[in-house]
């Protein structure tokens, strides 16, 4: 019998495309195209599929984007479409409810994240027993990992393992990493919790790709990716790349090469406009370490305000602001315009 499949490390890889996607169009994905993209997504035995919002469950609103879908309609469309995969959901105390994780499980969601900002795992205790008492997996990720270091990344991590999460890990939201920096925090994880390590990466600097497999190599076992990168800022880890480079490292996935190259080509038709690139915006915020989601209002209130996007950018940085804080931009515009006058 042959053994050598068996003898092969194993990565289960999570797919993004319909809710970290949402951030590039202005959470704007009709149904049409969720339900193309999830069919092709599954054909192709990619496991977890999420869904939603950009910021996630229960988000949808004027301070940071209205959806073109509610929560219900996303769910129900995704769920009808995959009939192997899973279907995952993302969900940020504050935006969210325990009302809305209840509807998601109802609507067919398989795999539930809650997700805080790095140093507040505390905040996961409720969301994540709620989780697990309806019956969903029940994950625990932090955002903004950048912010502090591997030791406490670790005893979050720990923390919300003793909530109850199923697996946990890190998602740098700014793509400011190195492999260096995934390779110190993901084996202090590691050896800190006894359920899988997650990782999900943008790719600001270029390095999403390296980062998923230095996070491999230091004992993640859960990868995030989405197709052509298809995500906020300069994108996310690139699924079918990723899967194409494991197949190389001799890293079983479960995903078909050829039908995942089909779905990336689907999603850059139906999906994007443009796919992801890596231009000078990216590229300060991954330097300044800025959310990822902040490309497009940063945008908007640079030229409303007659500033550099860079200045705008490495400004936010420097007040270390993170997801959910919107509306700092414009003050944070305003103040750049009136030290230039």
């Amino acid at each position: 019998m042959d053994t050598s499949s068996r003898q092969r490390p194993r990565i289960l890889l999570h797919d993004p495309t319909l809710r970290d996607g949402h951030h590039a169009v202005g959470h704007r994905l009709d149904a049409d195209q969720l339900r193309v993209y999830a069919a092709a997504a599954n054909a192709a035995g990619v496991p977890v599929v999420e869904v939603g919002h950009g910021n996630g469950l229960g988000a949808s609103s004027l301070q940071i984007g209205r959806a073109a879908l509610d929560d219900a309609t996303m769910l129900t469309t995704v769920r009808e479409a995959l009939t192997s995969s899973r279907m995952g959901v993302f969900m940020a105390p504050g935006w969210g409810t325990s009302d809305d994780l209840a509807a998601a499980v109802h609507h067919g969601a398989d795999v539930v994240r809650i997700a805080v900002h790095c140093t507040e795992a505390d905040v996961t205790e409720r969301h994540l027993g709620v989780v697990r008492d309806l019956g969903a997996e029940a994950q625990g990720v932090l955002l903004m990992s950048h912010m502090t270091g591997p030791g406490e990344l670790a005893e979050q991590c720990a923390l919300m393992v003793r909530f109850g999460a199923q697996a946990v890990g890190v998602m740098d939201s700014a793509g400011h990493y190195l492999p260096a920096d995934v390779t110190e925090r993901v084996h202090a994880i590691a050896d800190a919790v006894d359920v899988p390590v997650i990782f999900h990466g943008h790719n600001n600097l270029g390095l999403a790709v390296a980062n998923s497999l230095a996070a491999v190599d230091a004992g993640a076992s859960v990868i995030d990716a989405t197709a052509r990168g298809f995500g906020a800022g300069a994108g996310n880890t690139q699924l079918e790349v990723l899967v194409a480079v494991l197949e190389r490292r001799g890293v079983e996935t479960g995903v078909g090469l050829r039908e995942v190259l089909a779905a990336a080509d689907i999603a850059a038709d139906r999906l994007m406009k443009d796919p992801p690139s890596i231009d000078s915006i990216a590229v300060a915020g991954g330097l300044a370490g800025v959310f990822s989601g902040f490309r497009r209002p940063v945008l908007q209130t640079a030229r409303a305000e007659g500033v550099d996007p860079v200045d705008l950018f490495i400004a936010l940085g420097e007040r270390q602001v993170v997801a959910g804080q919107e509306d700092l931009i414009g003050d944070v515009a305003r103040q750049l315009k009136a030290a230039t006058r």
